[in-house]
């Protein structure tokens, strides 16, 4: 009887969903009108706060950086029209439009950069971000209460032009001002909204392309062009309504109704199916799947542990049979930076052979491995406790527990929780054992991966430290020389591979479901994907 229930009552929210998204999009035949899915109820849209790809894609329409990408994914000037920079790499001079206005038509002036990196470095703040702004002078002394804000290297020189100096010259400083953690933001609103700034239309005041007209929880974000804009003349759809939900099934039967026009929640088991009704859209992304460990966890804390763990995962079996997208990854930067000579990736190799006919010999590493630590067989091993944000991850979750169970004897449990509570537990709180995890690239370059597990970085959920690691890092960051830069970064994987920080699975190709009458889709390798120049035929 309960199962009966539990189908009606599924049956019953999948047919809510639906006809609330047909219902919103009921009677309009506009082709500059937009349905878009990219996830559920954010955790903020606040660009300092942000960490989800999801949020960003909503951020990135109502605000701009100082840089921001073409439709070619090239960098171009955004806020700034143009800049300077000196020939010892360490200072920029900014230009800023003097056009560039706020949605309410309030100029954007330098201060407002000045104020919003301040905010993001400001400990008080508690950005899980502000190690991207370790480039920017002081700002690390600054995060760790040494130094005093006003130590910034970043300076109004006038309205419109902006003085940013660096500690060490370094490569990818550009494509970080495009970045959201970069965006400008209004003092004025903050002192005067505080934390709530971000859920009205009232007081969400941006400097992007699009202007939040409606912010319904849980239901969706709607944005319409930003008349004040400096470059509306380029801008297609007059309406974006970002639906908030996390139903691919739901997503399917709005594909295929038209109250949705495009979605990026697909069911995993029917993508053959999707597929061969030319429903989807597959998107190289710059991007990795791992499972998180807590290093500080007893069992977790030995290394063979962790090893045996990732050796007897069938990466190959999980692409080809349970997420049937993206490719087995051997290692945590994926495909897609660039190094001295080639890719980072395949100069790197595997660290992990994601050979098919290598798979047996892995599994009986591990087994020797768990012997080893002292757990033969299995015995005395504790159940692991697995967390998961979305029932989507779970077919994949459950592949890798039978292979624990079948060849290491290893118990484990898995927990569903919200977007919000899971990102808290596992980046905030860092309380979990294992959990699933992924990252995209924020900027092209392996050192967005890599940094995540600097032992200072807010993102380092695994709370790996090592100095080893850290020194090179730093080495990487510290100089414009590529083959300096590139060298250090790989020792560094290595560590972090060697030592079994993460379990990496895969590495990105994303299915996106999309109506086949939507055009001009800007599909970012970062996952920031742009809707400003979109249409429906």
């Amino acid at each position: 009887m309960k199962k009966i229930f539990y189908l009606i009552s599924s049956l019953l929210l999948i047919s809510l969903i639906f006809i609330s998204c047909s219902s919103q999009n009921k009677g309009s035949d506009n082709s500059n009108e937009l349905f878009i899915n990219v996830g559920p109820e954010p955790k903020t849209i606040d660009p300092t706060l942000n960490i989800a790809s999801d949020a960003s894609v909503y951020i990135i329409h109502a605000f701009e950086g100082l840089t921001t990408k073409s439709k070619e994914g090239k960098l171009i000037g955004g806020a700034a029209e143009s800049w300077d920079i000196s020939e010892d790499g360490l200072t920029y001079i900014f230009h800023l439009r003097t056009n560039g206005k706020w949605s309410d038509g309030t100029p954007v002036t330098s201060k407002d950069f000045v104020y919003a990196w301040k905010r993001a470095v400001d400990p008080k703040t508690a950005s899980e971000y502000s190690y991207q702004f370790e480039p920017v002078k002081n700002a690390m002394a600054i995060n760790a209460s040494k130094m005093e804000l006003d130590t910034l290297g970043i300076k109004a020189i006038d309205d419109y032009t902006l003085e940013v100096t660096l500690e060490k010259p370094t490569a990818y400083f550009l494509e970080l001002t495009a970045f959201p953690t970069f965006y400008p933001i209004r003092q004025d609103i903050i002192e005067k909204y505080g934390d709530t700034w971000t859920m009205s239309p009232e007081s969400y005041i941006g400097n992007g392309s699009y202007v939040m007209i409606e912010r319904n929880i849980d239901d969706n974000i709607v944005m319409v062009k930003n008349t004040n804009y400096w470059d509306y003349a380029s801008l297609v759809p007059e309406k974006i309504t970002f639906v908030l939900m996390d139903n691919p099934t739901a997503s399917v039967a709005g594909i295929k109704e038209g109250s949705l026009h495009l979605s990026d929640r697909v069911p995993f088991q029917d993508i053959d199916a999707l597929k061969s009704e030319g429903l989807l859209q597959f998107v190289n992304l710059f991007g990795t799947y791992y499972y998180a460990l807590n290093h500080t966890n007893e069992v977790l804390k030995d290394p063979k542990v962790r090893k045996a763990l990732s050796l007897v995962i069938d990466r190959n079996y999980i692409v080809d049979n349970v997420v049937k997208t993206g490719v087995p990854s051997g290692a945590f930067v994926p495909y897609g930076a660039s190094d001295v000579n080639g890719d980072f990736r395949e100069v790197g190799g595997d660290y992990i052979s994601v050979k098919p006919e290598d798979y047996q010999e892995n599994v009986e590493e591990a087994k020797k491995l768990m012997a080893e630590a002292g757990y033969p067989n299995g015995d005395g091993f504790p159940v692991l406790q697995f967390i998961v944000d979305s029932n989507v991850q779970i077919p994949t979750f459950e592949a890798v527990q039978q292979m624990w169970k079948e060849h290491l004897n290893v118990d484990s449990t898995v927990s569903q929780q919200e977007w919000a509570v899971f990102l808290q537990t596992l980046y905030t709180d860092k309380n979990y054992v294992v959990g699933r995890s992924g990252w995209t690239g924020d900027y092209n370059d392996p050192m967005t991966f890599l940094g995540m597990f600097l032992s200072y970085s807010p993102q380092n959920h695994a709370l790996f430290t090592n100095k080893e690691y850290d020194g090179l890092l730093q080495t990487a960051m510290g100089t414009i020389d590529q083959n300096i830069r590139m060298d250090a970064m790989h020792k560094a994987e290595k560590i972090l591979m060697d030592n079994d920080v993460i379990i990496p699975l895969y590495y990105y190709t994303t299915p996106i479901l999309i109506n086949t009458k939507l055009k001009n889709v800007v599909f970012d390798s970062l996952g920031k994907h742009r809707f400003s120049y979109a249409y429906m035929e």
